[in-house]
């Protein structure tokens, strides 16, 4: 049965030096869309030469993060040895698994010269089955990402299957993870083997069978059937849903996990140093939350 879509219109955190993220996943309404539980839209912000992001080495457990960027560049390190640096139209995917310890910063160059930096950051929860497998993280340059033209739209699949593609990054459930440039009056329809499905409007607006979806704004909608997007004025979306969870999520900090326990060991782990260095970034980390 087809159910009418939901707008999220999500809450600003403030990560300090005026760097702006827009929460809209989870929510009261949308703890998850398909595999997806966090889903974060950053910036757009401005850094001032010097300046920049500077997330500390933190943990994970249970999920993968990928990050996606349409403006600026951010330096991945990780406790399994990663070095990346991502930039607009690359897919940077880490699995967390069993626990890892990642660090976020800007590179060199652009703290030096100052960058805008605009961009979302997803988890998407593993299946049960694969909450402890060993964590990895791959870096996907941009032509490795499958492309696709509909009337009037293109779209970039980041991870997963739609539209009769499929991406090269790595997943574990049926998933998609899209970006799509729609021309004005554009309608796409949802692919069609996916029936939990959600869109982040990054500019622009689009109408969903009725619903207005503003810019920085997102919407989610369930059912085995959904009314395609139509395009208000030529717009910038990210696309993303699949198969639902097997199971509730609990999240906590930077852990996820299908059991209340796993989330009590991650937390002593960390107090415990138990996850790794970051290498090429041991000095620093983020404490464990006391609340």
């Amino acid at each position: 049965m087809e159910q009418n879509p939901i707008l999220i219109d999500g809450r600003l955190h403030d990560l300090g030096d005026g760097f702006q993220v827009r929460r809209l996943l989870p929510v009261l309404l949308a703890r998850h869309v398909g595999p997806f539980v966090f889903f974060d839209l950053i910036g757009p912000v401005a850094f001032a030469p010097g300046k920049g992001m500077d997330v500390r080495p933190h943990p994970h457990i249970g999920l993968a993060t990928v990050t996606w960027l349409f403006e600026g560049a951010i330096r991945h390190r990780d406790s399994v040895g990663s070095l990346a640096d991502i930039r607009p139209g690359e897919v940077n995917w880490m699995t967390a698994g069993r626990g890892i310890a990642h660090s976020e910063r800007t590179p060199p160059d652009e703290r030096r010269d100052g960058q805008r930096m605009h961009g979302v950051q997803v988890w998407v929860a593993l299946p049960q089955s694969d909450e402890e497998v060993p964590p990895e993280f791959h870096h996907h340059d941009a032509d490795a990402l499958p492309r696709i033209r509909r009337d009037g739209a293109e779209l970039v699949l980041i991870a997963g299957a739609a539209y009769g593609e499929r991406s090269p990054v790595k997943v574990f459930a049926p998933m998609f993870f899209m970006e799509a440039t729609l021309e004005k009056g554009a309608e796409l329809p949802w692919p069609e083997d996916h029936i939990e499905r959600g869109v982040c409007v990054i500019e622009g607006e689009v109408q969903w069978g009725g619903l207005t979806v503003p810019a920085a704004n997102a919407a989610v909608q369930t059912g085995a059937t959904a009314p395609p997007l139509t395009a208000a004025v030529r717009s910038r979306v990210m696309l993303f849903g699949g198969a639902p969870l097997d199971g509730e999520r609990h999240l906590w900090w930077n852990f996820v996990s299908s059991r209340k326990e796993r989330i009590e060991q991650a937390k002593l782990e960390w107090q415990e140093q138990r996850y790794g260095k970051v290498a090429g970034d041991e000095d620093e980390f983020i404490p464990l939350p006391t609340r």
